[in-house]
């Protein structure tokens, strides 16, 4: 079994953005807004920012209170929107319940949104043309199976979860680049009968999923999931020490998919359209 080393791999891409970054004649400024009071909120956009920094992107956050209405981050959206120094666009998430998040997506110019969750980069990744950011976290993904050099043409994908950020975008991903995909969700029966015949295993659903009868000797397990369990220990959707003597490849939790989403964003942000 060999470690997918998330945090190793992002170095990498994080020193080659960096040099990237070196060589513009415009810097890349990146704006993130940061709706309430989240937590875990607060500690992801800080990571953002101390990463931006580290690899010479400019970067600004917006700190909004809860109550804030959709119609005031949109009137702030539209502002960055016609700033021309501003590059990168994002917006944390979760929102709060008053803030329709897809009116977000579609405020923020398509060639400033660095999260890749606009309609018209959805529909440019899911027709095969090249959009102006793809995901950050189905990115990595893609990022961490190259490094390790592992085929994703002709081989059997399973994408476990089908949210617009993770499991739709990661699977479309995988079928440009010829692999056949199958999508599992709530609704799918016999899903570990059909985890078995995985090549590729992604689960992104934020709960223990994937236990040691249902993957295939010798298979690849992406776990994207993390939350907390009863003990408070960090853990994702794979049920690792049980899983891992089976596997080719697996990620860990923490470790694995995390960096790498921080590293694509930073990936994204370098891009100065």
């Amino acid at each position: 079994m060999i470690l997918l080393d998330g945090k190793k791999v992002s170095e990498k891409v994080l020193a080659d953005v960096k040099e990237r970054v070196s060589g513009l004649k415009k810097q890349p400024y990146l704006v993130v807004i940061l709706v309430g009071d989240d937590a875990a909120s607060k500690i992801y956009v800080n990571n953002k920012k101390k990463a931006a920094e580290r690899v010479g992107i400019r970067s600004k956050v917006i700190e909004l209170p809860s109550e804030t209405t959709e119609a005031e981050l949109l009137d702030i959206i539209s502002v960055l929107n016609s700033d021309n120094s501003v590059t990168g666009i994002m917006v944390q998430l979760p929102l709060p319940f008053q803030i329709n998040k897809h009116h977000v997506f579609t405020t923020i110019n398509p060639q400033k949104d660095v999260d890749g969750f606009h309609p018209e980069n959805q529909g440019k990744l899911l027709t095969g043309i090249e959009p102006y950011f793809y995901p950050a976290t189905p990115q990595g993904i893609l990022m961490l199976l190259d490094e390790y050099n592992i085929p994703i043409e002709g081989r059997n994908a399973v994408v476990i979860g089908r949210s617009n950020i993770v499991g739709k975008p990661v699977a479309q991903m995988l079928l440009n680049r010829n692999a056949t995909v199958t999508m599992c969700h709530s609704y799918t029966k016999d899903i570990d009968d059909i985890i078995k015949t995985a090549d590729i295993v992604v689960s992104a659903v934020g709960k223990k999923i994937v236990r040691c009868k249902m993957v295939k000797k010798n298979s690849v397990v992406i776990d994207v999931g993390i939350f907390r369990d009863a003990s408070g220990k960090l853990t994702g959707d794979v049920d690792f020490d049980f899983v891992s003597p089976s596997c080719g490849f697996i990620s860990p939790v923490p470790g694995g998919v995390g960096p790498m989403t921080i590293a694509s964003l930073m990936y994204n942000a370098s891009k100065v359209y």
